[in-house]
């Protein structure tokens, strides 16, 4: 009978080791994964924020604090996740595109799931997660529908990351299209009085820009090849006539045009800050102008050399234009966010200036532009909502003395202001 204890004990204990053994093996495996560069980082990434967002609908309704406090942790996981993998997994010294992944999507059309990171994209990827966790944070007073309010911040956010770190075109246009209806929505539920008006306008110029970019993405995906490819990498090394060249110039530039915003297609920016909630207009300043300096570096300066160099003068012209009139308009303000929306636009002048001089300290110039005012803007706009939040005075006019009442504000806002000025 001692003998069969016996037994059973060691055979336990055998199967204990082997277990830990696999165990062992298991963390081993895992820890390899995510010290190389297989592990899908971008991904995740990419995917973490809409994936994360639409399980706040299965969420038992407790209370508005909980859907606040667990989006705002998967905003910082997110942000964690990629602080972590460009710190160990990006070469900074390496010029070439970085984090490659490349999954076949759809058959038809050669759709391609394509990402990858350079040293243009890298910038812009750590400012969308870390202003979007601030306008999280600042979004804390908003209590009506919080639900979709904040899947609507999280659907932004992977549009927003996808569009930087695209390498199809497809799939860029694709992730272009995935914050429109979230900033439309936001604006038209949450937004001031004219919210409607502002919300029309937006979608308007938008989906009329993106128009552009779809045919723009068809044309250089079609052009050129027996089969159809999106390919980042094909495509600056296809050729095209001048003429047909200048016609795709055209067509991005139109679209880039109304997000970056360029003179005269920037109206519906100040209406669109003027309304909208001030977490929205952060993420509005912070990302989504910045995602049209983007697209003119990625696609009309990389893509289509030759009809750059060729409008390159103009784009001097108008964005000299641009940061006379819009800063001279934005001193006629009466409305404190119009102000800073008409500054802003002045702002993006310097960065297609920047651009359009074709030098490496005029893009330097550029990029550096589009993270500072990243910075600065968002600050802006949340100070100057906050201040809403206590005297519900959002006129300057009307503002007078706020120093004695708000005085770590006004300082806080001074600061930010002379930095916009120095900007």
């Amino acid at each position: 009978m001692y003998y069969r204890y016996f037994c059973i004990l060691q055979k336990y204990l055998i199967n204990t080791k082997i277990r830990y053994f696999w165990a062992h093996v298991f963390l081993v495996q895992v820890y390899l994964v995510f010290t190389t560069n297989k592990f899908p980082w971008l991904t995740i990434i990419v995917v973490l924020p809409i994936f994360a967002g639409s399980l706040i609908f299965f969420l038992p309704h407790k209370g508005n604090r909980v859907i606040r406090w667990y989006t705002i942790c998967i905003c910082m996981l997110e942000l964690l996740l990629t602080t972590y993998a460009f710190c160990y997994h990006f070469q900074l010294d390496d010029p070439l595109i970085q984090l490659v992944e490349d999954y076949k999507w759809i058959n038809f059309f050669d759709f391609r799931w394509k990402l990858g990171i350079d040293g243009l994209s890298l910038g812009p990827v750590l400012l969308t997660g870390f202003i979007t966790t601030l306008a999280t944070l600042a979004a804390w007073p908003v209590t009506r529908d919080s639900r979709l309010f904040h899947f609507l911040m999280l659907a932004m956010y992977s549009g927003q990351i996808g569009s930087f770190s695209s390498r199809d075109l497809l799939l860029f246009f694709i992730m272009w299209e995935l914050e429109l209806i979230p900033v439309y929505l936001l604006l038209s539920m949450w937004g001031g009085k004219k919210r409607l008006y502002s919300a029309t306008k937006f979608i308007l110029y938008t989906a009329g820009g993106s128009i552009f970019l779809l045919i723009g993405v068809l044309g250089v995906g079609l052009y050129g090849s027996n089969e159809p490819t999106f390919n980042f990498e094909t495509s600056v090394n296809q050729s095209y006539p001048v003429a047909l060249e200048i016609i795709f110039y055209i067509g991005f530039l139109i679209a880039f045009a109304v997000k970056l915003p360029i003179l005269p297609l920037h109206t519906w920016l100040p209406d669109t800050h003027g309304e909208a909630h001030y977490s929205t207009c952060m993420l509005l300043a912070g990302i989504l102008l910045k995602m049209g300096a983007y697209g003119l570096i990625r696609i009309n300066m990389e893509l289509l050399p030759h009809a750059h160099s060729i409008f390159s003068p103009w784009l001097m012209v108008v964005g000299t234009i641009q940061i006379i009139h819009a800063a001279s308009t934005s001193l006629g303000q009466r409305n404190l966010k119009k102000r800073i929306a008409y500054s802003s636009v002045s702002h993006m002048g310097f960065i297609l200036i920047g651009i359009a001089s074709i030098t490496d300290t005029g893009l330097n110039g550029a990029i550096l532009q589009i993270i500072s005012h990243g910075f600065i803007g968002a600050a802006l706009f949340f100070l100057a909502g906050t201040s809403y939040d206590r005297i519900r005075l959002v006129y300057l006019d009307e503002m007078g003395g706020v120093a004695i009442p708000m005085p770590k504000i006004f300082t806080m806002f001074s600061s930010f202001s002379m930095a916009s000025l120095r900007v």
